[in-house]
Formats: structure tokens, sequence, C-alpha cells
């Protein structure tokens, strides 16, 4: 189990109809997201961090040709150094799924933001997974965990919820010509049965309890000083009369 065969299922029709929405939903959500560093962990072959406007963008994995090859639960980057990390189905194919979301609060500076995609085991496709005899084929042999599960996950190591997105409710047919005949289910699943699609993306942000901005007190200064004027003047006064 590894999400380096995840990639090649992508460019299946399965794959490529789960993909543009989660690429349309990653580009919503980073596009807004400022700072400096931003990291993709897995799928490096893929630019999901496109829309995001930060200098310093670049994937990280442990396969060769990634710009930084490492572990996704052994990250090779200083704490509070990035900005920004994106992990789609990072956890569902990670050994060490806990780890990578510790590595991932160490990695990210205070407010920083963490977007996740993962699959959806309450869906037709997690049904696909549990009754389908080919469990060991990409990607049904992913751990999938509920989105609920991941916020919990995310709630633990001190990150604020800032929006979530279900999407895909097509069965997991395989021709592209299905998937088409399918699409309107998309549209009634995001009104009637919006939590029971294929797949999720939750965006956190890191919050650091008890820090907060210290600024000038600039306008305390100045009614400071004004409660002070009158008796300035009055001490003024008293001298000029002797």
């Amino acid at each position: 189990m590894s999400i380096l065969d995840l990639q090649g299922w992508l460019q299946t029709p399965q794959g490529r109809y789960l993909l543009a929405w989660e690429q349309d939903g990653v580009d919503r959500t980073v596009a807004d997201i400022f700072g400096y560093n931003a990291a993709q962990i897995g799928l490096p072959e893929i630019d999901l961090l496109r829309a995001n406007r930060m200098p310093h963008r670049f994937g990280c994995a442990p396969a060769a040709g990634a710009q930084v090859q490492a572990n996704e639960f052994e990250l090779p980057f200083a704490s509070a150094s990035l900005d920004l990390v994106l992990l789609p189905h990072v956890l569902e194919f990670s050994r060490h799924p806990h780890e990578v979301l510790r590595e991932v609060e160490r990695v990210l500076v205070a407010e920083g933001s963490v977007v996740i995609t993962g699959f959806n085991p309450i869906s037709l496709w997690g049904l696909r997974r549990v009754l389908g005899c080919r469990a060991t084929a990409v990607p049904w042999n992913g751990q999938y965990r509920s989105a609920m599960r991941i916020r919990d996950w995310l709630n633990l190591l001190g990150f604020e919820i800032r929006g979530s997105d279900c999407g895909c409710f097509v069965p997991p047919v395989h021709r592209a010509q299905w998937l088409e005949r399918w699409r309107f289910m998309d549209r009634a699943g995001a009104r009637w049965w919006p939590v029971l699609g294929a797949a999720y993306l939750l965006h956190g942000v890191k919050r650091v309890h008890g820090m907060r901005l210290i600024t000038p007190r600039w306008r305390g200064r100045k009614a400071h000083s004004k409660r002070l004027s009158p008796l300035a003047q009055r001490n003024g006064d008293t001298r000029k009369t002797h």
C-alpha cells in the first residue's frame, strides 16, 4: 500500500474524475492562503498548489524526482518554517498517519494551514471498497477514514477547521461514458446528501493558545497625556503666581 501507486490510478477515467473535483477544491482553498513557503506532500507529478501565490512552493515525496525526497512522517523541514502543507490522500496510504499530522503541526507556523483530501468511507465508493473482491488494488486498498475522524485528530493537535467540502457522488464505474451518464448525481448529491461524496477536502489552521500580537498603544498614550494636561497647566499657573 503506497501513495506512489495512486499516481497511476489517477490517469484512469475514475482517477481523472476524482482529480478534477479535488483540483478545483484545492484551487479555491489555497488561492487566498498567503505566506512564503508551501509544501505538497505526495503525488509530486501533479501540481495541486498551482493556484497558490506563495514565492516558494515545492513537492515532497519519497519517490525519486520529487523536489524534496523524504518520507511523509519524517519531514526534513525546520519547526515553524512552512505556511501551508497540502496532504492529497496521504493519510489513507501512509503507515503512520498520526505521525504525519504531528509532523505537519511541527513544521507549520502559527496560523499556518493544512489542506487534506481523502476518500470517504461513507459513500458508494466506500461501499465498493468493502464489498469488492479486489480490495488489494489501488485505490481500494487504502485505509479510508471519515472526515469526522480527521477533524478529531486535527482538533487534538490544536487545529481549527476553517472549511470542509465533499464531492464526487457518481457510482464507482470504470468507463468514461458511464461516468458522464451519472454526472447528474453530482448536482443532486451536493444538495440532498452532501456528506456521502466519494472524496472530502478539509482546511485546518494551526492555533497557538495564549499567543497575541503586541501593537503600540497610541490611543492609550494619547488619552493618558490628555488626562495629565490639566494638572500640568495648574502646576504651571502655580509657578507663575510665585
